[in-house]
């Protein structure tokens, strides 16, 4: 404009855009009983128990980095796809999962083993791919959940593109035939068809918080899509909507928070399953989820 040089920038600047989507805090799924669910979160899986929320008998919040499951007693729900999770350390992993077996028999619990990751499966059939810290393909996380992978019909995907890019305001990408959606920095919801028959969605829900909190919840409202008004904090919708139709491609609850909720970015406590009181080190209790700098 007035004839100064642009810098130039070796950087793509718009990799470091979140857009409106800035946490995926927790996936909840109901759990008929809380000493198989403490079996398999906590012994097998290796996870935390949250020590200041949810700390009685009837639900339990299990930390995996910077977000959680959420697991009230009630009548198991199954998420239709798969979890993914990244553990630090692919051999106690395994140590663990086959130690948990004798508290697991009976169920649905399983593992078994691929080249990059390890397939689980919990009591009552909810699918986990647990993955060894990777940079390059996973983010800069040691322990986390970098993605939600869930199975959709045949042809939902460009309208589902649609939903999140124009209504939630989020960035989309077409990767390994399944779509990504942005919803953290190292986050990303993933939808896969498939053809396979899929059962009706059963209330479990995933939670995410936004910028433009009020912007979102209008664009939402106008469709006739909130679900549920919680709170000055929170709101609820369920239905995935083609914008150009307003044809339902999806439906799973989505929990919405404000980066105002009292929750949001709350710290949360990681222990190093690595540490036992056989194999102890002081100063070594509490796992580091980020890998230090590049």
């Amino acid at each position: 404009m007035d004839g100064t040089p642009k810098l130039a920038c070796p950087w793509d600047r718009t990799e470091e855009s979140l857009g409106n989507v800035v946490e995926l805090q927790h996936v909840n799924l109901q759990v008929p009983d809380q000493l198989k669910a403490t079996a398999f979160y906590i012994s097998a899986l290796g996870l935390t128990r949250d020590p200041y929320l949810m700390t009685g008998i009837d639900n339990m919040w299990a930390n995996v980095g910077i977000s959680q499951f959420h697991l009230p007693t009630g009548p198991a729900q199954v998420l239709r796809g798969t979890v993914g999770l990244v553990l630090p350390d692919r051999a106690q992993l395994l140590h663990r999962l086959d130690r948990a077996r004798r508290w697991l028999e009976g169920t649905q619990y399983s593992f078994a083993e691929a080249a990059d990751h390890v397939d689980v499966t919990c009591p009552w059939g909810n699918r986990m791919r647990c993955h060894a810290p990777d940079a390059d393909r996973l983010g800069r996380i040691t322990l986390g959940m970098p993605y939600v992978e869930f199975d959709v019909a045949p042809g939902t995907l460009p309208g589902m593109a649609r939903f999140y890019e124009q209504i939630i305001g989020t960035s989309t990408a077409m990767r390994d035939g399944a779509l990504h959606v942005r919803v953290a920095r190292e986050q990303f919801l993933i939808f896969r068809e498939t053809d396979k028959p899929q059962p009706a969605f059963d209330g479990h829900h995933i939670q995410l918080a936004f910028v433009d909190f009020g912007g979102i919840y209008n664009r939402l409202n106008e469709r006739g899509l909130i679900s549920r008004e919680d709170s000055a904090h929170q709101y609820r919708f369920i239905k995935v909507v083609d914008p150009n139709d307003g044809r339902v491609l999806f439906e799973v609850e989505h929990e919405i928070r404000s980066m105002t909720h009292p929750l949001f970015m709350r710290p949360l406590v990681n222990r190093n399953a690595a540490i036992t009181n056989n194999y102890y080190a002081a100063g070594n209790e509490a796992a580091v989820w980020a890998m230090p700098p590049a």
